[in-house]
């Protein structure tokens, strides 16, 4: 007799609000991922729940959707006290699980906020002060508005902690342990997290109450719709194997270790005609969400990132990693892979290994659950094309066009001042707001009559020499 396949639920039959069903299939959003049906019925419930799946499994609407079910219920938040609270480890994190929450709050008039580093104060405070129901934020930002007074936390009805695991390798822990213990003891507590270890326990046994745990997946499970490959080069073919793999056709993500070694390649990639964005914590949170906003669009296909910055970072169709440099802990090469074959889609991870690299790096694949194909590739050999798809770049430099300056009012970009005379007009002294009347308090300009003339640029003070120029 066959095994019987387990019976479709939809969103409503997991007791979700009509208004968020609704605003989900006009998303054509309309079956729950494993994850959203083991845990949604847990959360709706107010338990305080463990939630374990791979990355690209669903987990920001399994605790998004029962969080804004809770807050429609509610009354608005008051001022500079928001309802619930989303714990992530990185800006980039915090902005996708706001665009993933927002539309759906405002389907059931719930307001969200993000408040992360990088960008200015002034609007985060704003917002807090009128009043937020779903605040966004990462640890070291939040920290710094309940210094400035803005943000209480004694209102907190519900926290989620999202990427727990890769909050604890960041080392926000302590931040994290001195923000919970400010929201109130009886909230309702969501973790979700790939990896449920040692630092997440910590967690679990001192703020979470009886919680109830899913795991949909082991923390190696994605690496298995994967094909892994340790491509095995001498040093003085390693650029010109990773800008091959980097001219390869489809969207493709490349790990350095340093913030200047993702710039170098940037620009050494950018020299032999690929158009590469760079991503990493010393960029502006503006360059940042520019960078992947072309990632994600399609305006650039490749994106060198450092471990940090691409923590969380969900780009749909990113058919190939490639390692630059191998990674040392096994936890970072399942993050950096998992940012392929989402979704249950399939994907390719490269890892570049010199000779003397290889023992370590197998050592680190062995214990990340992971057996390579092991290949032997120069520059050129078609053996690399046939794993990876690369191919000769055009060696046509690539140039970034400066975007033109807008001027708001100005279609036409001409510089208007209504107070400056037209051209052909005597100018007159005075106040340039009342053409010809001296400036109120200031008496007109002497005379320069018998002044001796002097050239333009040369400068005197009493009897000493104008300097020279040189």
């Amino acid at each position: 007799m066959p095994p019987s396949t387990p019976e479709l639920v939809d969103f409503a039959a997991l007791g979700l609000p009509q208004p968020l069903v609704r605003t989900l299939t006009r998303q054509g959003i309309t079956t729950p991922f494993e994850i959203q049906r083991a845990t949604m019925p847990d959360a709706l419930a107010g338990r305080d729940v463990l939630g374990r799946g791979q990355t690209g499994s669903g987990k920001t609407l399994a605790f998004g959707l029962p969080l804004l079910a809770r807050m429609a219920d509610g009354e608005r938040a008051r001022s500079r006290h928001p309802r619930a609270l989303v714990l992530v480890p990185t800006r980039e994190l915090a902005m996708q699980v706001s665009d993933a929450l927002f539309p759906l709050g405002r389907a059931v008039g719930v307001f969200l906020r993000t408040a992360v580093g990088g960008v200015p104060y002034d609007r985060q405070i704003s917002a807090l002060r009128r009043g937020v129901e779903v605040l966004v934020a990462t640890p070291g930002r939040l920290a710094d508005l309940i210094e400035r007074g803005v943000c209480r936390l004694d209102d907190i009805e519900v926290t989620v902690l999202d990427e727990a695991d890769q909050m604890a390798d960041m080392g926000f822990l302590p931040e994290v342990t001195e923000l919970l213990a400010k929201t109130p003891a009886d909230a309702q507590r969501l973790l979700f997290s790939a990896t449920l270890d040692r630092d997440v326990d910590t967690l679990v046994r001192r703020f979470m109450t009886d919680p109830v745990t899913h795991s949909t997946a082991p923390p190696t499970a994605a690496v298995a719709t994967m094909d892994h490959h340790l491509l095995l080069i001498p040093p003085q073919d390693k650029f010109s194997v990773v800008a091959s793999i980097a001219a390869r056709e489809g969207r493709t993500m490349v790990f350095a270790r340093t913030q200047l070694g993702v710039d170098r390649l940037v620009g050494q990639l950018a020299a032999v005609g690929v158009r590469a964005g760079g991503l990493h914590g010393g960029k502006t949170q503006r360059m940042r969400t520019r960078t992947l906003a072309e990632f994600r669009e399609g305006r650039t296909n490749v994106l060198v990132a450092t471990d940090v910055a691409a923590r969380g970072i969900h780009v749909d169709g990113v058919s190939l990693v490639l390692h630059v440099d191998p990674p040392k802990d096994p936890k970072d090469y399942l993050h950096r892979a998992g940012r392929t074959a989402r979704a249950g889609e399939t994907g390719a991870v490269a890892t570049l290994a010199l000779p003397k690299q290889r023992r370590g790096t197998l050592a680190m694949l062995e214990k990340a659950g992971v057996s390579p194909a092991q290949t032997r590739v120069r520059a050129g050999d078609p053996a690399l094309a046939e794993l990876t798809g690369a191919r000769e770049p055009s060696g046509v430099p690539v140039r970034d066009e400066p975007e033109p300056r807008r001027r708001a009012g100005r279609p036409d970009g001409a510089r208007r001042f209504p107070d400056r005379h037209r051209r052909g007009e005597p100018v007159r002294s005075g106040d340039r707001r009342h053409p010809g009347r001296p400036a109120e308090g200031r008496s007109e300009r002497p005379s320069t009559e018998g002044r001796s003339e002097r050239r333009s640029g040369d400068r005197r003070f009493g009897g000493r020499p104008a300097a020279s120029s040189y």
